[in-house]
């Protein structure tokens, strides 16, 4: 059977040089090279979603593919994809590389200028491991072979807006439609899941922060099981130990839980740090809540625009969720699209703190009645999302219609307007 082979190289020159070489090969079978990293995982994600024997059996990288980094996308293929091998071209064949590139994943390196038979022997190699893989995971095996799951970070415009509550109703909801589901709390100083959550734990994300190989048992050891069914990866109890959670770990964390639960939620607080950066960045949807008043709305404005000055997020891939909404403001919801330049979700969660009460003061908000106008309103939100399945006939609190985002946005322009005199001193 001819061996796959996908090469993943940004620059034309080495474009031809490589699979030129490649179709050189014995029984080897190049397919249409992918020009950079973002194309990869989606080539990957939407052959694996067929069948994992349609997945190429090995994927070459150049080391100067973009634009996440070469190592950083081996790590990612590794993860998301276990049945696919995976060599680096590189020009620094140093013992230091080497051993990085096998502790990101990779199967095999090449040094340039490229060499026949050394290439041959890599590919062969690699090859005959993945086809190893493959038999065992046709077999039966707890490995995380589909797409990966879809992660959803969940941010505040400041503190105090409701971010944890948001994140841990939209896990819940997830977790009860039949998703396995991970809740992640990046808020490395001060995460309250475990304290909303009522749980006692030992372990937190800490304990994964110099793992370079996760493991399912590793990441198993880790994570905290919830009487609901929720997978939980926690906050350290003692906030300076955060520090130890870099950009990279996170990347590699919630790379890992990506591969191992269909839905990932992570809390990343108000406060920006390189964590919670890096999970916004590399999320299928980052979400942004804000409550309807000034101060919030400034903080989600000035939120956006760092992280399109830091290459973080786009304004227009970011969507805000506004929370402790009433008809009656004159900040509504068009006027914050508008401010902020962002989407901004059709289900608004109302405010309602009386209901809440109770389940926050005892730290069970998983508790909190289904009657409840603040939950039904998450759990919808949810289902917009595509997180969770909106039962049918079930009402939809907080759902902006269309007559009503009509009405918002007239009552939105005159608050404007309103905002706009008091600062400059009117009546």
């Amino acid at each position: 059977m001819p061996t796959r082979i996908l090469p993943a190289v940004g620059d034309a020159d080495a474009v031809r040089s490589i699979t030129t070489l490649l179709s050189q090969l014995p029984d080897a079978e190049p397919v249409v090279p992918v020009t950079d990293s973002t194309q990869l995982v989606d080539t990957l994600a939407r052959l694996a979603a067929e069948s994992i024997d349609e997945l190429p059996e090995v994927v070459v990288v150049h080391e100067r593919i973009g634009p996440v980094p070469a190592l950083e996308l081996i790590r990612e293929v590794a993860l998301r994809f276990p049945a696919v091998g995976v060599i680096l071209v590189t020009s620094d064949a140093s013992p230091g590389l080497f051993q990085a590139a096998m502790d990101y994943g990779a199967r095999g390196l090449v040094a340039l200028p490229l060499s026949y038979e050394e290439l041959a022997t890599r590919v062969q190699a690699v090859a005959q491991w993945s086809s190893g893989v493959r038999r065992h995971l046709g077999a039966g095996s707890d490995v995380f072979t589909g797409v990966g799951g879809t992660v959803v970070t969940v941010s505040g415009a400041k503190g105090g807006v409701g971010v944890t509550l948001t994140a841990i109703q939209l896990a819940l909801a997830a977790q009860a439609s039949g998703r396995s589901t991970a809740l992640v709390d990046l808020d490395l100083q001060s995460g309250d899941v475990a304290s909303f959550l009522d749980v006692q734990f030992r372990r937190s994300v800490v304990d994964l922060a110099t793992i370079t190989d996760i493991s399912p048992r590793v990441l198993a050891d880790a994570v905290f099981r919830h009487d609901t069914g929720l997978t939980l990866l926690l906050a350290p109890g003692e906030g300076e130990r955060g520090e130890d959670v870099t950009d990279r770990a996170a990347r590699h964390i919630v790379g890992a839980l990506r591969s191992r639960y269909e839905v990932v939620v992570v809390d990343t607080g108000a406060q920006l740090v390189g964590a919670g950066a890096a999970a916004v960045e590399t999320a299928d949807t980052a979400l942004l809540v804000t409550t309807p008043d000034v101060v919030s709305v400034r903080g989600a404005k000035r939120t956006v625009r760092m992280w399109d000055r830091l290459q973080i997020r786009k304004a227009e891939e970011t969507t805000v969720v506004v929370n402790r909404h009433t008809r009656g403001t004159e900040i509504q919801p068009p006027l914050i699209r508008k401010i902020t330049g962002t989407a901004v979700a059709a289900t608004v969660i109302p405010a309602n703190f009386k209901e809440l009460q109770s389940v926050v003061d005892a730290g069970r908000v998983h508790e909190l009645e289904n009657r409840s106008a603040v939950k039904q309103a998450l759990w919808t939100l949810a289902g917009e999302l595509g997180l969770a399945k909106t039962p049918e006939g079930a009402q939809k609190p907080g759902r902006l219609r269309g007559d009503r985002l009509r009405g918002d946005r007239q009552r939105g322009d005159r608050g404007a307007v309103s905002l706009r005199r008091r600062k400059d001193g009117g009546g």
